[in-house]
Formats: C-alpha cells, sequence, structure tokens
C-alpha cells in the first residue's frame, strides 16, 4: 500500500489553494494530506488545509527556521513548500532531512542570488540573458539622477524595491503635479515626481531601490519545474496582455527561462518574469517559489505541483511536455469557504485521521483575507 504524503505551505498567498486542490486531485490518487500555517486566521489557504495552525509572529528568520523544523518534525511532514523566511530554511536543508522532510525550494546559492534583484540582473547578464537598464538609487539625487537619465532617452521611468515580490513597491514616476487626477477613480502606480524625491529626503533611513525604464507587455511568465540535477523537466510561458491571458512555448520566452533555471539551480518551482523592451524580451524578476497563477497550467493539461511533490519524493516525472495549449482565458474572482470556528482545524469528511493539531494561541481577529482569486497579481506588475 502506497503511503499517503504530507505536505506543508506555510505562510502563503491566498491563490494556493488551487496549489492544494491540485495536489489533492493527482493523476495517481495517491491520499495527500496538507498542513497549513499563517498569520491570518481567515486566510483561504489554512480553511482549504487538511490540519492548520497560526504561526507565531515576531520569529527572527533563524528563530522561524527553529519553529519550522520542529512543524516537520512533529508533523511528520514530508514535503515542505516554504515561502516565509525561505532563505533562512534553505539553509538548514540538512536538518530538514535528517527529520525525513524534503524542502521543495531551491539551495541556499541560488535563493540569495535572486534575493536582490541588482545582484540578480548582473548575475544573470553575466550569462547573456538581457535585462533592463538600471539604476540602485539610496538618496533623492541618485533618484533625480537616474529618472533624467530615462527621460532623455524618451522612457518612463519606474521603481520598485531592490528586495520584494511580485509587484509590491512599484510605482511609476511623472512630472505631472499632484492634483484630483490622481484622487479620481481606483488607486493607480503614479507617482509625482517631486513628492516622491521630498519623500526620500524626509525620510530617516536611505531607501534601496531600483529605478528603470516601464517595460511593455506581453508579460510573459515561464513557470519552471527544474530537477536537483539542474535539468528541466517542465517549462511553460504564461502570457499576459491586458485582460487576456494564454499560454506559450515559444523559444524567445523560454530558451533564456532554460538558461537561468539550470545555470543557477532553481531547484523544484520557480517563476521567470519577461516583458519587453523595445523589441526584444528582457528579465524582469526571478521567483524561487512557486508563482500564484501556477495552477493556470492545468489548462494545458498539467498539474505542476504534483510533478514537483512527485520529483521531491525522489519519483522522477521525466521530461514534461503540455499535451496541448489551453485557449486564452482571462481570471475572476471567486468565493472560497473560510473556517467556521477558531484554530485549530480538522478535516471532517470521512478518511484517514490528520494528525493532531496544537493550539495556536489566541488572538484579536484581524480582517478577513478577499476571496481567492485565479490571478497572480502581484506578478502582473510591471518591472
Amino acid at each position: 500500500m502506497v503511503s499517503r504524503v504530507r505536505v506543508w505551505l506555510n505562510r502563503t498567498y491566498a491563490e494556493n489553494v488551487f496549489f492544494m486542490d491540485q495536489l489533492r486531485r493527482n493523476p495517481g490518487d495517491r491520499a495527500v494530506e496538507i498542513h497549513a500555517t499563517h498569520g491570518d486566521p481567515d486566510s483561504p489557504v489554512l480553511a482549504a488545509a487538511d490540519t492548520a495552525e497560526l504561526e507565531p509572529e515576531g520569529l527572527s528568520p533563524a528563530a522561524y527556521a527553529e519553529y519550522a523544523l520542529d512543524q516537520c518534525a512533529r508533523r511528520g511532514i514530508d514535503v515542505f513548500v516554504p515561502r516565509l523566511h525561505q532563505a533562512a530554511i534553505v539553509a538548514h536543508r540538512a536538518e530538514f532531512e535528517a527529520a525525513g522532510t524534503v524542502l521543495l525550494a531551491p539551495p541556499p546559492e541560488a535563493v540569495a542570488v535572486f534575493r536582490d534583484k541588482a545582484v540578480a540582473y548582473e548575475a544573470v547578464r553575466a550569462i547573456g540573458v538581457p535585462v533592463p537598464p538600471w539604476w540602485r538609487v539610496r538618496t533623492a539625487d541618485e533618484l533625480l539622477a537616474a529618472v533624467e537619465e530615462l527621460e532623455a532617452h524618451g522612457h518612463r521611468a519606474c521603481f520598485k524595491p531592490a528586495s520584494g515580490a511580485g509587484g509590491v513597491g512599484f510605482r511609476v514616476i511623472t512630472r505631472a503635479p499632484f492634483s484630483l487626477t490622481h484622487l479620481d477613480g481606483f488607486p493607480g502606480p503614479y507617482v509625482p515626481l517631486d513628492l516622491v524625491v521630498e519623500a526620500v529626503r524626509r525620510a530617516e533611513e536611505p531607501v534601496d531601490w531600483l529605478v528603470m525604464p516601464r517595460l511593455e507587455q506581453p508579460e510573459v511568465s515561464v513557470d519552471c519545474l527544474t530537477g536537483p540535477d539542474n535539468l528541466i523537466r517542465l517549462a511553460v510561458g504564461r502570457t499576459k496582455n491586458g485582460r487576456r491571458r494564454g499560454f506559450t512555448l515559444h523559444e524567445q520566452w523560454l530558451e533564456p527561462a532554460r538558461r537561468i533555471a539550470e545555470g543557477f539551480g532553481l531547484h523544484y518551482l520557480s517563476n521567470i518574469q519577461f516583458r519587453m523592451y523595445g523589441e526584444r524580451p528582457v528579465l524582469m524578476d526571478v521567483n524561487t517559489r512557486p508563482a500564484g497563477g501556477l495552477h493556470q497550467l492545468s489548462l494545458c493539461g498539467v498539474n505542476a505541483p504534483w510533478a514537483a511533490v512527485r520529483l521531491a519524493l525522489g519519483e522522477d516525472p521525466g521530461e514534461l511536455v503540455p499535451p496541448f495549449l489551453g485557449q486564452d482565458y482571462t481570471v475572476v474572482s471567486g468565493p472560497r469557504p473560510l473556517r467556521p470556528v477558531p484554530l485549530p482545524q480538522q478535516r471532517t469528511e470521512s478518511g484517514p485521521a490528520p494528525l493532531p493539531a496544537v493550539p495556536a494561541p489566541a488572538r484579536p481577529a484581524e480582517p478577513a483575507a478577499p476571496a481567492a482569486s485565479a490571478a497572480d497579481a502581484a506578478a502582473g506588475a510591471p518591472a
């Protein structure tokens, strides 16, 4: 009898309820038990899990790694998919392996390269992957110099944190003075240069931003599955052009993604994003974790989460080629049930009894998480 697989997702995006759904709907019909932890008691990820706990707040990365080791040992976790404090966790890979847990994440060296976008751009440029022009800025004067240089060449300048995930902190510079135009409709990414400069000068600490030209669509997000042998098993591009989404296997996107994933050892699931700079694709960002929109590959007949878990367990799925490319689509929000009672939560349907949940400390209720969406909104922000 094949044993069930215990998978843990720590504090992660709401969209990963679909990641969990795909693990349960694996082609081999293997039993999967999912443990989830989060800081928000109303996260839909907690509601979708078989067992769930609130994570302790205020832990340093090192202390969080100790907490994670304890979770894996107590829960008998086979595969751990770390998002929060990934760098600190992968530094203890040998200790997790000693506890019987495989980390579904790249080695520490690869994670370190892509934690800092400036370091990442230098590294990928060195292996021949095109990157946009960029300036690392920490002061108002450096910001002004970078913006003026870009505008002199006909570009619109934008900035984002040198370290960060998705589109958090992304803004587009405008010379238009602040007016009611900026207050009309929904909030947008546009910020007047004078306000940004003033804010940077008033800041108590230097900023750490990358300034670059705003890149154009289409945006192509290549989902990769790479083995511990540094060989790609799967690479599929998800295209985004406005509301329209689609898929591509064109080599202008896949070839540089393969070069990055294999060259830097981005083991298991990674997501490599490109946009257009003039007439050519350039790297926008590299995520050393599964993308929130990874489940969309199911429209191509691919179950990437389960293929990754199999690979982690030593069951090499071999090279995966989508049997077809799904039609163009869009994404919409939809309801997901939340937990009706406070943690700990246990599965109520029939089946193997889950491991006992450890009661989490009581905490004040936080605002409910938004309904899970199939969109990976963070990945949609331009560089």
